[in-house]
């Protein structure tokens, strides 16, 4: 570990970066859109996919899939406003993040796949479209904001190591991978650290990014702290919601206990205003190889479109639909010798992209 180094300028930056994006109200309303999309495919699978086949998936689950929905819709009416409570246990935004994490690991839980929450195999192609949308609902590092809560009697910071948020590794699943995060060019400047100081076990008095720091004194006897106090980087900023217990931090022998500065005070939306927020979604530039070519591009029934424009259904003569890229691609509608219609699963190709 410590590939990363706090007390780098650059790493700093990055990390006081992604930590604001993590609790933005625009990439939690991305997130409730993306949940929104599956929740509704997972509907149109319950309905339309033939009893008959192997790959079904519970019909229980999407009482759960649309209350996770409402949860997001009444935790962003509140962040909106400035009000952060809705990432605390039991809140909101808390619940429907944990919700959809459960039904990640729940998605599918046939013996040959799936073992005690955990996908033992790639999905089937069928399954593997669902959970493609689901998953567009996942950033690395978005149970940032939620409220920690002790295990044993011991609360530990979710970041320990600036790693797992700045590792395009940690990005990669053992079966997906989440879309790594682009940086502006020009990062801000971080602000001027507070003198307000608390020590793990305390209550946290305001949202904000913390840093966790310690001392460096001489000591007379190695007890007396004599000299003017030096304070120094003693790890990753982590985000902590005001009303909530300052955890302990972890380190290689363990959770211990540390001061944490405020590093900054997080009063966004509370004017009712929701500035700017596009820097946190720029797109990656792409190459050569990256060009969309029209009439080479092939998507099932099921799967997410990956590109606006007219598909038209291979093997079939039917008339060009227009499809928005990230909808989940259509089945057809065609009519048997008798006149009477069917639906068939079939593979869309790009003809016109927009």
């Amino acid at each position: 570990m410590n590939l990363y180094d706090m007390n780098e300028p650059a790493v700093r930056a990055k990390v006081f970066w992604l930590l604001r994006r993590l609790t933005s109200y625009s990439l939690w309303m991305r997130k409730r859109d993306a949940w929104e999309r599956f929740t509704h495919a997972y509907e149109n699978a319950l309905k339309t996919w033939p009893k008959s086949q192997e790959e079904q998936i519970e019909a229980d689950a999407l009482d759960r899939a649309y209350g996770a929905l409402g949860q997001f819709d009444k935790g962003l009416g509140e962040l909106e406003k400035g009000r952060r409570y809705v990432w605390r246990v039991e809140q909101p935004l808390n619940v429907a993040w944990k919700v959809s994490a459960s039904m990640r690991t729940n998605l599918y839980r046939h013996p040959a796949y799936w073992e005690r929450g955990i996908q033992m195999e790639p999905w089937p192609p069928k399954i593997e479209a669902l959970h493609q949308l689901l998953i567009k609902s996942f950033y690395q590092g978005d149970q940032t904001p939620l409220e920690v809560l002790p295990q044993q009697r011991v609360s530990q910071a979710k970041w320990s190591w600036a790693e797992p948020l700045l590792d395009s590794e940690f990005y990669k699943k053992d079966f997906y991978t989440l879309p790594y995060p682009v940086f502006p060019d020009q990062l801000p400047q971080l602000p001027e650290a507070r003198d307000l100081e608390i020590v793990s076990g305390q209550e946290v008095p305001v949202d904000g990014i913390w840093e966790p720091i310690r001392d460096e004194r001489t000591r007379i006897l190695g007890i007396i702290a004599v000299g003017e106090r030096k304070i120094e980087n003693n790890g990753c900023f982590n985000y902590f919601v005001g009303g909530t217990t300052a955890p302990k931090y972890s380190s290689e022998s363990g959770p211990v206990s540390t001061r944490w500065r405020l590093l900054w005070e997080d009063d966004r939306y509370k004017d009712g205003r929701i500035l700017d927020e596009s820097e946190y979604f720029i797109e990656p530039k792409l190459g050569k190889s990256d060009e969309v070519v029209e009439g080479n591009i092939e998507v099932k029934t099921g799967e997410v479109c990956p590109k606006s424009g007219l598909w038209a259904a291979r093997d079939h003569e039917s008339a060009p639909i227009s499809v928005k890229a990230g909808s989940v691609m259509p089945d057809l509608l065609l009519k048997d010798h008798l006149g009477e219609p069917i639906v068939r699963w079939v593979v869309w190709k790009l003809v016109k992209p927009d």
